[in-house]
């Protein structure tokens, strides 16, 4: 059983990372960000405001999250509705900051998660994989990159979609995001001692990919 974990602030590529290995390795891309992205996304439709621990545990029980198709044209649904654009634009990922803080969205997610990577080879990205939801993988990386090298990133995947807004903006979320997710009180974004630390900065995904495919396959033959 192949588990490989990827953790990292916002921007760093971990997504896009962690789907080229699952390509390239034939294994099970589980994108828990995406999850936490339609948890939020359901609670601002439904008027429920995302920092309300008890309101939020109430309305879990009607949240159905699955993925259907593979590579790019995997989507994400939500309870049965396909919101993989919707889940991306601005104002969802500032709702989903906020509410991968709480318990209760952290454990309904993350026994999806463990049940999921128990049954067979995934590859997992989000803030807490290496610590919490898998903290006994055999490979664990810690993928980052400046503040502004993120925000760049994310501005032109905004821009690219037809969002109107100004990239100092985005920085500012990602920074007050990176507080968030290393801040909260439950299961914050930590580099783990064994955790290998990979900056992107000047590296594309391909390479990062490589790198870590590369590791993966050494700590097989050294099995």
């Amino acid at each position: 059983m192949i588990n490989i974990a990827i953790d990292g602030p916002s921007g760093a590529g971990k997504s896009t990372v962690a789907k080229l290995i699952a390509a390239k390795l034939g294994i099970t891309y589980l994108d828990t960000g995406a999850m936490y992205r339609a948890c939020a996304l359901y609670a601002v439709r439904n008027g429920v405001s995302v920092d309300d621990e008890e309101a939020v545990k109430k309305i879990l029980p009607n949240i159905r999250i699955s993925f259907t198709g593979e590579g790019e044209s995997k989507k994400i649904l939500l309870n049965g509705e396909d919101v993989s654009s919707a889940i991306r634009e601005h104002y969802v990922s500032k709702a989903a900051s906020d509410i991968s803080k709480l318990p209760s969205v952290r454990d309904y997610l993350v026994a999806q998660q463990r049940k999921i990577a128990s049954e067979t080879d995934v590859v997992l990205d989000g803030r807490d994989i290496t610590s919490n939801v898998l903290p006994h993988a055999e490979f664990k990386f810690f993928l980052t990159a400046s503040a502004d090298v993120r925000a760049m990133r994310r501005y032109k995947e905004l821009i690219a979609l037809g969002a109107d807004i100004e990239f100092e903006k985005v920085k500012a979320d990602i920074i007050d995001r990176d507080k968030n997710d290393s801040q909260r009180a439950y299961a914050p974004l930590v580099l783990t001692p064994d955790s290998t630390l990979i900056d992107s900065s000047d590296m594309s995904p391909e390479q990062v990919a490589d790198l870590i495919i590369s590791r993966v396959s050494d700590g097989r033959r050294g099995r």
